[in-house]
């Protein structure tokens, strides 16, 4: 497939980043390295796992196979791993344990996964992932579901804005606030569950728009969001779903097709990170 189908976006400091990605949450160790390397295949040059998820090493098998076939250069790909909250106190070997689970030289995008709030230890995580962006091996440093109040926290206690924010969001709750705030600050907005699990497809709107463009609910799904200025990361363990979602990339949206489907009803499906996990035991 022809990988310029997909648009890209200039992060902040300079890195160009698809804004269709694979996400891999849940995929289990059998899994991964098969789709990884199918979605490599593809055209897809943006893979989203973390440490908690249990399978970057199937990641990195995958990731160094397609690099060794010449399927791929690593400077075609962008990376992206998290630090789990369990690992805030102890950033530095956790990166260098995902490194090493990789396989691979360098990450391009390392985030602190949730902030845990109560814990009080997010402010210091993050910056020290801005520190190791500097010494070579990570490119950039993001978080996963963080919100305004602690996003201010960290650019006024370190002076640096993370890179992306990635948060849950797909048709039905788009975070127009939280999108606005980015916007402000240079920060891109990445959508984990950007297909809302498939529970939304059958709303009429997304089906209205799907239908005017022969296209499926999951493409125009993604087409909305990518049209909305989010980067998208949907998870699949099936190589035809991979096939369907890349299709998302192609489709675009009239005005009249976006303002439909921001009328789809729905709101936030999973944790509220202003609760999980919650208090320190």
């Amino acid at each position: 497939m022809d990988t310029n189908t997909v648009k890209t976006v200039a992060l902040s400091n300079g890195i160009e980043m698809p804004l269709l990605g694979l996400g891999t949450y849940k995929l289990t160790v059998a899994e991964t390295e098969n789709i990884v390397r199918t979605a490599i295949e593809l055209g897809y040059r943006h893979i989203d796992t973390a440490a908690f998820y249990g399978n970057e090493e199937e990641v990195g098998r995958a990731i160094n196979a397609a690099i060794s076939a010449g399927d791929v250069t690593r400077e075609e790909l962008i990376v992206t791993t998290k630090l789990w909250n369990d690992d805030q106190d102890r950033v530095e070997d956790a990166f260098h344990e995902s490194l090493t689970r990789l396989d691979l030289d360098y990450i391009d995008i390392f985030l602190v996964h949730w902030p845990w709030a109560q814990r009080g230890l997010y402010v210091e995580a993050f910056k020290r992932i801005a520190k190791l962006s500097e010494a070579g091996k990570l490119r950039a440093a993001g978080v996963a579901n963080f919100y305004p109040e602690v996003l201010d926290r960290i650019i006024t206690e370190t002076g640096v804005a993370p890179v992306l924010n990635q948060v849950e969001l797909h048709a039905g709750f788009t975070q127009p606030e939280l999108r606005a705030y980015h916007r402000e600050h240079g920060i891109l907005t990445e959508a984990w569950a950007p297909l809302a699990r498939g529970k939304n497809f059958d709303e009429p709107e997304i089906r209205a728009v799907a239908d005017a463009h022969g296209a499926t609910p999951a493409q125009v799904s993604l087409a909305y969001l990518m049209q909305l200025g989010c980067s998208v990361i949907p998870k699949t363990a099936n190589p035809q779903r991979l096939v369907e979602n890349f299709g998302g990339a192609r489709i675009e949206l009239t005005q009249e097709d976006v303002d439909t489907l921001d009328r789809v009803a729905g709101g936030r499906m999973y944790a509220d990170p202003r609760e999980f996990p919650g208090d320190v035991k």
